[in-house]
């Protein structure tokens, strides 16, 4: 799963109008920005092997501390309790704590069983989507599809950065998305960490594109040049108002 997680992000901007996308990202892709630097530290390990499932060659041997249930729950409510006593807007980090549990929630779609309940446990879930190639992919493009309609229709542009940012953002993250289901597998552990690290910069991109968009109010118009007008007072048709 990969840019379905980004789409979580997306679908859930009309839920916390007030929380920028790139905080969304941050928290839906919370859990795999951890994991490349507990890969590259050695705490959690993962093995390139071709034909593990039909749609990836990675092996999830260890990861207890970022994909097992109970840490993905308690990530969750770390970000929450953070967003909560920073911003001081208690939707919005109920929203973030959301963003970082779906993380597992669709993992587990498409995983086979190697998503760990608790650290330490034998027992292992994952539904196994990414070994029905077909559906996996007509799923995680439908949440992706679904939930940038949901965040255009939360929000406009207000300049031409806000239009094309977001263009760029999406062709970028459809495209690599594509590389990883046809290119070949990473050439090593090492490359997979530091390229998992550079997913940050879909979190900065999305600040950018935030930036330069406005909240829409559900007639359309923008909330933030949206003002209350006083009916005048005066005499219509004979009568005062």
């Amino acid at each position: 799963m990969f840019i379905g997680h980004f789409g979580a992000g997306f679908a859930l901007k009309p839920a916390a109008r007030k929380v920028s996308l790139g905080t969304l990202f941050l928290s839906a892709q919370f859990l795999d920005l951890l994991w490349p630097v507990f890969l590259l530290l050695g705490v959690e390990r993962v093995e390139i092997d071709p034909g593990n499932t039909k749609l990836t060659p990675l092996d999830f041997v260890h990861y207890p501390i970022t994909h097992s249930l109970l840490g993905a729950f308690c990530w969750a409510v770390l970000v929450g309790v953070i967003y909560a006593l920073v911003r001081k807007y208690k939707t919005g980090a109920w929203v973030c704590g959301i963003a970082v549990f779906s993380h597992w929630v669709l993992d587990l779609l498409v995983h086979r069983p190697d998503l760990p309940l608790v650290p330490g446990e034998s027992l292992r879930i994952g539904l196994g989507l990414w070994n029905h190639p077909t559906v996996e992919m007509i799923l995680e493009f439908a949440i992706f599809v679904v939930g940038l309609w949901l965040y255009l229709r939360t929000t406009r542009a207000t300049d031409r950065t806000g239009t094309w940012a977001l263009v760029g953002l999406v062709a970028f993250l459809v495209a690599i998305h594509i590389g990883n289901i046809m290119g070949p597998p990473p050439p090593s552990v090492e490359a997979i960490g530091w390229l998992g690290n550079a997913q940050w910069l879909f979190v900065i991109w999305a600040y950018w594109v935030d930036r330069h968009r406005t909240i829409v109010n559900w007639c359309g118009a923008s909330a933030r040049t949206t003002t209350s007008q006083t009916p005048p007072t005066g005499r219509i048709h004979g009568q005062t108002r």
